[in-house]
This record gives structure tokens, sequence and C-alpha cells, in this order.
């Protein structure tokens, strides 16, 4: 017998038992539709966090830290990662572009709204990487100097607008307070006159010549100098404005280490805001302090530190080697592409948890195969003795039963793969209109690649074949003369 004629001989034998049949198959539906419901969901996450990944550019992206105190040891200095580290880093073999986190806090004016947000400095070659080139709404700016604004939904948020098209071309004023050193001469000179009357009446002309006395009076005319110049300094500083044209809203991003603030300026803009003073940023002022650039803003501004700088790479080359490199320099590099390596050891694990509830719901539907092929020996007992005396084997009878377990692992496969993903197809449904409620945009949640439509229909026939093992065994050992005797 063909295999074509052994499908059609257990075709007709399962038809003849519609009842039995339809039951036994629907075990197979529920079992394979819970699996096929429950991968999907896994390798919907997975393909959305790929297509994230792919969208963004993150495969190219590497992300530049200091060395932590551990990995640098107690006594290694971690190298600052300032203008000079930038210029090494973008100098290395596979880096197409290299740009710091240059953030800092402004306010934000809009008609008859203000606010206090982040902003942060990028280069025009960054805005037209895959990374930040995705776009609600508008455009990036036009130049490093262009007296334009690019914010993110975080802006809008803020602001309490809801329409990204009603924000282009609208003017925002950008203002930053500053300390200067003319705010803090402006304290150090007195506005009372008295002051010096005061000062030259306290004055014990009698013990000035003990040096002791002259000391004391020094120190504290000193200390009250520097505490007057320290007042003017932070309490009378200079607001230095820009105002800018909104000319693009970015889309939102799903990558939390992607860091972004609220505004994004051109870098001229933001090196203005820079070069005018100390920002009341205690970061700021901390650095300057303690690198002694209070007095020299150019040399705080060559001297600044980022807490990242980030690398847009050559996808050709190895990423291995750019790492490596970035190591040897002292530096801790972050790969967005290791990270996903990871992810995919987690999702493989996950749709690996997932499978076995489902293989779970299949082997109790194989128990079902068994009880029905059992009584189908029972009640064919002489079609096994008549195949028998007409010249079959015990290896046909055997692959005859198989086949009829295969029909129905097979049959029970396609249609419980229609059943799970017409499940998940409403619950994907059902779920986009409660993220859509929540305010969140809607998110596919559910895949069937091919691999699980191939996985599914496999792991069915088998598990039926083997199922129908036992029973396809015991069909085999029917002795014909026995059968055809009761009969």
């Amino acid at each position: 017998m063909t295999f074509r004629d052994l499908v059609a001989i257990s075709a007709g034998n399962l038809s003849r038992m519609k009842l039995r049949t339809f039951l036994t198959v629907s075990g197979v539906v529920i079992a394979i539709g819970t699996f096929v419901a429950m991968v999907s969901f896994g390798a919907g996450n997975q393909k959305y966090i790929s297509e994230q990944y792919e969208e963004l550019g993150l495969f190219s992206t590497l992300q530049v830290h200091r060395l932590s105190k551990t990995a640098a040891g107690d006594s290694t200095q971690a190298r600052p990662l300032d203008q000079q580290a930038l210029n090494e880093l973008s100098k290395i073999p596979g880096v197409r572009l290299a740009y710091p986190f240059d953030a800092m806090t402004v306010t934000a004016a809009l008609a008859d709204s203000q606010l206090s947000a982040k902003a942060q400095a990028l280069p025009l070659s960054a805005m037209q990487t895959r990374l930040f080139s995705q776009f609600r709404a508008g455009h990036s700016f036009s130049s490093d100097s262009a007296k334009e604004v690019v914010v993110t939904p975080q802006l809008l948020h803020l602001f309490g607008l809801t329409h990204p098209d009603s924000l282009i071309g609208d003017t925002m004023v950008i203002s930053i307070r500053v300390a200067t050193i003319d705010s803090g001469l402006a304290g150090l000179i007195p506005r009372d006159s008295g002051w010096i009357r005061q000062q030259v009446r306290a004055i014990q002309f009698d013990s000035l010549l003990q040096s002791a006395y002259r000391q004391r009076q020094a120190k504290r005319l000193t200390n009250e100098a520097i505490s007057r110049f320290v007042n003017g300094f932070f309490e009378h500083r200079a607001i230095v404005k820009e105002t800018l044209t909104v000319v693009g809203v970015l889309e939102e991003r799903g990558a939390g280490r992607t860091r972004m603030e609220p505004i994004v300026l051109p870098v001229a803009i933001a090196a203005k805001f820079r070069s005018s003073g100390l920002s009341d940023d205690p970061s700021a002022l901390f650095t300057a302090f303690s690198q002694g650039t209070v007095f020299s803003l150019d040399s705080a501004a060559s001297s600044r530190s980022y807490p990242q700088i980030t690398l847009d790479i050559d996808p050709n080359v190895p990423l291995k080697a750019i790492s490596d490199s970035v190591r040897a320099m002292g530096f801790e590099p972050f790969s967005f592409a290791q990270m996903f390596e990871e992810m995919q050891k987690f999702f493989f694990y996950f749709n690996l948890a997932l499978s076995v509830v489902g293989l779970i719901a299949l082997v109790t539907a194989s128990l079902g195969i068994v009880n029905t092929m059992v009584m189908s020996i029972l009640e064919r007992r002489r079609e096994i003795g008549v195949l028998k005396s007409l010249g079959a084997d015990d290896r046909h009878i055997r692959i005859l039963f198989l086949v009829e377990s295969g029909v129905i692992g097979a049959v029970g496969s396609v249609v419980g793969i229609l059943v799970g993903w017409g499940v998940t197809r409403i619950a994907s449904v059902i779920i986009k209109q409660f993220m859509m409620k929540s305010g969140v945009g809607p998110i596919e949640l559910f895949a069937l690649p091919l691999w699980l439509i191939l996985t599914a229909v496999a792991v069915g026939i088998v598990v039926s074949v083997a199922a129908g093992y036992y029973p396809a065994s015991r069909a085999a050992k029917v002795d014909p003369v026995e059968a055809l005797r009761n009969e």
C-alpha cells in the first residue's frame, strides 16, 4: 500500500466513528490552540522589541560610560568623559559619529505658559541618525546654529498639549539663569555708603601696631568680602534668553537607556548658554568648584565631564573590536546588541515555559487518542484479520494505525492553529483598546511566525503518532485466524 492509500483508508475508518473522532480531534485542537496562543504571545513580544531595536538603530549604537569604582579599582582613577575623551573615541576605526549627553536645566516659555525642564544639546549629524530621526510631527533643525528647537512628547504633556502638529512653527523662549563674575563683583562692592564708615569706626587704631590684631582684622574683612562675593555670585544671576522656533516633535521611544530630555537644542545655542556663565544646576556648580574653573568659563567648557557618550558605529565593523578599543581607553562600553542577545536568551526560556503548558494539554489529549485507537482495534478485529489473510504483515497493520493517529494529529493541529490564532486576534483587539484608553499607543503583542506554525504541526503529529504506537503494536499482534473465527 502506498502512503496515499494508507491516508485514504485511515480517513475512511475515522469517518465511520464520527462522534469519537470528533471528540478526539477536539482534544488535539484545544491543546494545539493553547500551545499556539501562549507561544505567539512570547513571539509577538520578541518581534516587537526586535523591530524597535532595528527602527531606532540600536544594533549600531554603543554607549560609553566612566568605569565604575569596582571596575576601576580603589587604586585606579577612572578617566573622565570630557572633550579629550570624545575626540579619542571619535577616532576609533568603525565609529561614524561620537556625541555626548550634554544636558542643562532651562526655563521654557510657550505663549502664556512657562515651566522648568531639562534640555540637551545634539549636533545635526546626531539628529540624522536613526536613533533621533523618527518624528511625530515636523523635522529636525536645519543647522547646528539655527534658532530652532525640537521637543519630545514629554514636553507636550508638560504643557498640556495633545496634538503635535499644533506646536510646529510656534515660538518658544528658552532662558537660563547664570552666575557671572560681574554679579559677584556687584555683590562685593557695598551699596550702602555707611558701611565704610562703620568699618572705619570698628578699627582700634591703637591696636594696629599689634600683628595679631592686624591678622584678625584682615581675616574678618576677607571673610566678609568672600561672603559678599559668593552671595552676589549666586543671588544676582543674569538671565540669558533665546527665542527659538519649534520645528519638530520627536517620536516616543521605548528604549530605556537611550536618554532623551524634553527639549533638544542645536549645539551652538547650547554653547551660548554654557559660555554665558554658570547655571544653577548643582552638578555644574560642584564640577566648576572642584576643578577650579569658576572664574574661567572657557576652561570650564573644555574640561566639562559628560555622564555618557554615544557612538554611532558602522554595522559592518565587528562590535567586539570597538568595545575592546573603548575598554583599552579606560572606559566602560554598553552595547544594545549584546543586551538584545541576553533578551533573546530570556525569550527562549520564556517561550519554553509557555510551550510546556501547551504540551501538558497535548499530552492529556494524547490519552484520548490512545482510547480511540484501542476501541478501534476491538471493533475492527475482523478487518485486521481480512487484511492479514490477504497478505498484509504486522508492519503494514502497525503503519495503518500509526497513520490514523497521524491524521488525527494533523487535522487537530491545523484546526488548532486557526483556533489559537483566532483567540489571539480577539485578545489583541481587547488589549489595544485598553492601551488606547490608558493613553498608550497600541502595540501588537502576538505574532504567528512560520516557525511556530511548523512547530505546532510537527508537535501535534509527533505526539499523536507516539500516542498511537501502543494501539498500533497491539493491532499488529492480532491473530487473523482467531479474529476471523470469532467474527
